[in-house]
C-alpha cells in the first residue's frame, strides 16, 4: 500500500479530482451524485462495482433513492492514499 497523503501532498493530489471533497478529518474523499431515478443510481453503482473490482479498491457507497454518496479511503492505511486518487479518477471517468 502507499503512504497516506497529507498537507501539500494531499492538496496537490486533490487537484486531480476537483469534483471530490476532502472530509474534515482529511481521511476520506467524498462525492455526492444525484440521478433522476432510483434505477439510474443503481445502474451507476453496478458499473462502479465492476471498476472497483478491476482495480481491487472499493469505495463506501450510500444510496438514498436517486442520490449516491461515495467515500473513498484506504482503510488499512487510515487515510487518503494515491490509490484513492486513482479510484476517484476512474469514477469521474465513469460519470463524465
Amino acid at each position: 500500500m502507499s503512504d497516506v497523503l497529507k498537507g501539500e501532498e494531499l492538496a496537490a493530489a486533490i487537484k486531480k479530482c476537483p469534483e471530490w471533497d476532502v472530509s474534515e478529518d482529511e481521511k476520506e474523499l467524498v462525492r455526492v451524485l444525484e440521478f433522476e431515478e432510483f434505477t439510474e443510481a443503481i445502474d451507476f453503482v453496478n458499473d462502479l462495482a465492476e471498476i472497483a473490482e478491476e482495480v481491487a479498491h472499493h469505495p463506501d457507497i450510500d444510496i438514498r433513492y436517486s442520490k449516491v454518496i461515495l467515500r473513498v479511503t484506504t482503510h488499512d492505511e487510515g487515510g487518503i492514499t494515491e490509490a484513492d486518487i486513482e479510484l476517484a479518477n476512474h469514477i469521474d471517468n465513469l460519470v463524465d
